[in-house]
């Protein structure tokens, strides 16, 4: 039997990667969804391989207009929401000397704003409509602790497994589940951004801090987008109902807690 059969997700940057691995889980599952992104030709095509039970939706979630109008026109198109997977992320890495707060605030902005208030919007819907709903936010295991070169983005995670716990808290008397997931190194077209980012900064090959990192891992190899869709389907499933406030590794041994 299908473990999603008949609810309707909202995924924010949904186009391309951990994101798109989602959709394609929870479809597989019985769910219809609605590929986020703020690139919506890409969530368009995507949505098209996808399928019918796949919609796009123009989501910029920086701007509040943006995530209410997304919100709205999923609900239109697929009748309601019951599951929302926060998503929605950015990388960034300096020295803490270089950090520049044009680059701190984009970070917070996506990362950490973008996750509340389309949280937000996405549990106001679900409380008017009695909906017994499930939030999945997008934690890391850089969330967990300080890296050297990662303060923003680090800060930026661990604000998210903050916002969970708390959310969580708030919502669950309405039925509402909130919980996170933490990746650790997961491989995909984002990770040239990281990787060039440590060759500047540690003066290393291109290639070199991937390699390292993957070698690092207990389990032997980076993560894929496809070691985190068991997780997200879990926490969406009624499998999940008494599970509240979780913070989840799905990281291949690198982080214990």
């Amino acid at each position: 039997m299908k473990r999603l059969n008949g609810k309707s997700a909202l995924i924010t940057g949904a186009a391309r990667g951990i994101g798109r691995a989602f959709a394609e889980a929870y479809l597989r599952e019985g769910a219809r969804v609605a590929i986020g992104d703020i690139d919506i030709e890409r969530a368009r095509n995507t949505a098209a391989e996808l399928g019918d039970a796949a919609i796009a939706v123009e989501m910029d979630v920086t701007k509040q207009d943006s995530i209410d109008a997304a919100v709205a026109e999923t609900i239109a198109a697929l009748g309601q929401i019951d599951i929302l997977i926060n998503n929605a992320a950015i990388f960034t890495a300096a020295p803490i000397a270089e950090i520049t707060r044009a680059d701190y605030q984009r970070v917070f902005d996506i990362n950490v704003a973008g996750t509340l208030f389309t949280l937000q919007a996405v549990a106001r819907h679900m409380i008017e409509r009695g909906i017994r709903g499930r939030i999945i936010n997008m934690a890391s295991q850089a969330g967990r602790r300080g890296e050297p070169l990662v303060a923003v983005y680090c800060a930026s995670k661990a604000a998210v497994i903050s916002l969970t716990q708390s959310a969580a808290l708030n919502l669950i008397p309405h039925g509402i589940n909130v919980n996170a997931i933490a990746p650790g190194v997961v491989d995909g077209e984002h990770w040239d951004g990281v990787d060039a980012f440590f060759a500047k900064y540690e003066n290393k090959p291109l290639g070199q801090k991937k390699k390292e990192v993957g070698e690092a891992v207990p389990y032997g190899r980076m993560g894929r987008a496809e070691d985190l869709t068991g997780m997200a389907v879990f926490l969406a499933s009624d499998a999940a109902d008494y599970i509240v406030a979780q913070c989840y590794n799905v990281d291949g041994g690198q982080w214990m807690s």
